[in-house]
């Protein structure tokens, strides 16, 4: 029998349905999203309450106020044998306790065991009248682990007790995972308080593509005004802050070094990706490939260098005529056998490209080298966009980065799996506004989506946050592991979530009445079940209890704190 206080007792359901159960206590003391165990036999079963149903033996007690007619104390004891409360209960998880702790045959049953029971997916029922309990702290831990124990990381509290939640970031980074939300929900700090948790336990590097220049240094909170701590702040030399193009300064600050493409490093493949950005013609994969028959890898610079001149001669019979210049687009594509016109129109596509002052034909350093040694060596790095926040910035800097680190986690772990060696260094890529890299129509021609189906095994994984979950590809989303969501208000977007996962029709209410800030619904295979809860706030709060003394202030917070100006 459980310790916990009993708030009630199970009256019917079944494995393909929910459980009921009868409230015994005010309906007010549980709420929808509450954590219950139920003990029957040698059996421990963990729920999720996902609705509450006002009932009554007759039809007429409910429908007829009888406080208005009989005495107070008269009144208070009818509704008592009247009137209830049942709970719906999505079973989750059972765990074979065995007899009774007391008895001869519990020493049996423990010498039997092999290795200490586990919970498992439940694939019976309890019996009638089993006893209903809020779970306590124990069974929060004995099913998302013990806080003190090294690797489990607090994401949030229950709703109702207040009880530690912690996620397994060794399970975590194995697969995959999604922070989900609308817009204003607290995607980016939820997002920051997982990549904290991270980089303090030191279990994987982190790549994050910031679009919005959210978290390398200080920010300021748009709708409270607040200072937010970047994440370079507090881990200093562990997290390196790149800048797009030379020159570049993020939040008024310099970044460790720069980031710039060298022309020779894009491949066809990579503008290929930019059909829709650049709204591309269907021959422009045909002049591509004739592109790089013709110049091998330098196909970007050469023809970036092409103009649209036509010079004069005069032809055997004086006349003056005009014909492509020898170093023009017409006359590469007359040499070459490709239609002149799509080689023109592909030319003035690209013009976009051509214009981005950090692709460059000789770059000072080679800084995509030295972003993936410094995730090889351990360390984070942030890119930051700048002042290159477009769709057409993001999408190509990220896909062809991706591509490099991709290539450079592939053969390291094929070396250690040939010849042994060092263990590749886990890599989570962090990719912000997710469907514009993931849709439908760019899941096939990007690395994000090659990652997410099949780099796990070459310990690469994605970290996706998006508001708009219904535009990922849906093979992507089956991929996702753990996932982490906010409150969302379209249909679709719910359903997206979702997608996969038992209990998915009970669940869908709860995520829809999540509250809009700091409630989340923790989901998917990197969490034993289903469980909402109010996340951590991103605060000093947090960074003291993450880095205790590590944490030591800034110059510039002791400055606040003493009441001096900056």
């Amino acid at each position: 029998m459980t310790n916990n206080p009993q708030i009630g007792y199970i009256i019917g359901g079944g494995l393909k349905e929910s459980f009921s159960a009868r409230l015994t206590v005010d309906p007010l003391t549980v709420q929808e999203g509450s954590f219950v165990v139920i003990d029957s036999g040698n059996y421990r079963f963990y729920g999720l309450v996902t609705d509450l149903r006002l009932g009554a033996t007759d039809p007429r007690f409910a429908d007829e106020p009888s406080e208005t007619r009989l005495r107070p104390a008269l009144a208070k004891a009818l509704h008592g044998q009247t009137l209830y409360t049942n709970l719906e209960i999505l079973p989750a998880l059972m765990l074979e306790r065995g007899p009774d702790p007391a008895s001869p045959a519990y020493k049996r049953w423990r010498a039997e065991q092999r290795e200490e029971p586990r919970p498992v997916p439940v694939k019976t029922v309890p019996a009638h009248h089993a006893p209903v309990a809020l779970a306590d702290q124990t069974d929060i831990a004995a099913i998302f682990g013990d806080p003190d124990k090294e690797g489990n990381f607090i994401i949030g509290y229950t709703r109702e007790q207040g009880h530690p939640v912690c996620i397994n970031l060794e399970k975590f980074v194995q697969r995959s995972s999604g922070v989900f939300g609308a817009t204003g929900t607290g995607k980016s700090f939820l997002t920051r308080i997982v990549l904290a948790g991270l980089m303090k336990y030191d279990r994987a590097s982190v790549l994050v593509l910031d679009m919005h220049n959210e978290y390398g240094f200080d920010d300021v909170a748009s709708d409270t005004k607040q200072t937010i701590t970047g994440l370079q702040t507090r881990f200093r030399t562990k997290v390196q802050v790149v800048g797009l193009g030379a020159g570049a300064k993020i939040r008024g600050q310099m970044p460790s070094f720069n980031l710039e493409i060298p022309m020779d490093e894009i491949s066809t493949g990579d503008v290929e990706t930019l059909s829709r950005e650049l709204n591309l013609r269907e021959t422009a994969p045909t002049v591509l490939s004739a592109l790089f028959t013709s110049f091998r890898t330098h196909w970007f610079a050469r023809f970036r260098a092409m103009n649209r001149e036509e010079v004069e001669y005069e032809d055997e019979k004086g006349r003056m005529k005009r014909q492509p210049h020898p170093d023009s687009v017409a006359a590469w594509a007359l040499a070459n056998g490709v239609n002149v016109m799509a080689a023109e129109a592909l030319h003035d596509k690209l013009r976009r490209l051509f214009d981005k002052p950090y692709i460059v034909e000789t770059p000072a350093t080679d800084s995509v080298a030295q972003i993936i040694q410094s995730l090889e060596a351990g360390r984070h790095v942030i890119l930051s966009f700048g002042d290159y926040e477009s769709d057409l910035d993001y999408l190509f800097v990220s896909n062809l980065l991706t591509r490099k680190i991709r290539e450079a986690w592939e053969r390291r772990t094929n070396e250690f799996r040939s010849h042994g060696g060092r263990e590749p260094r886990p890599l989570v890529i962090v990719v912000e506004e997710a469907h514009k890299l993931l849709n439908r129509e760019m899941a096939a021609q990007t690395a994000f989506a090659t990652i997410a189906r099949e780099l796990r095994k070459y310990y690469v994984t994605l970290l996706i946050v998006d508001q708009r979950p219904s535009q990922i590809y849906d093979e992507v989303m089956s991929q996702l592991g753990t996932r982490i969501s906010g409150w969302l208000g379209d249909d679709l977007d719910i359903q997206a979530v979702l997608a996969g996962l038992s209990g998915r029709d009970s669940l869908r209410g709860m995520l829809a009445r999540l509250q809009p800030k700091e409630e989340v619904l923790l989901l998917g295979w990197g969490v034993p079940m289903p469980l909402p809860v109010r996340s951590r706030r991103y605060d000093d709060n947090f960074w003291r209890e993450l880095l205790g003394k590590e944490n030591k202030p800034t110059e510039w917070e002791l400055k606040q704190t003493l009441g001096f100006e900056t």
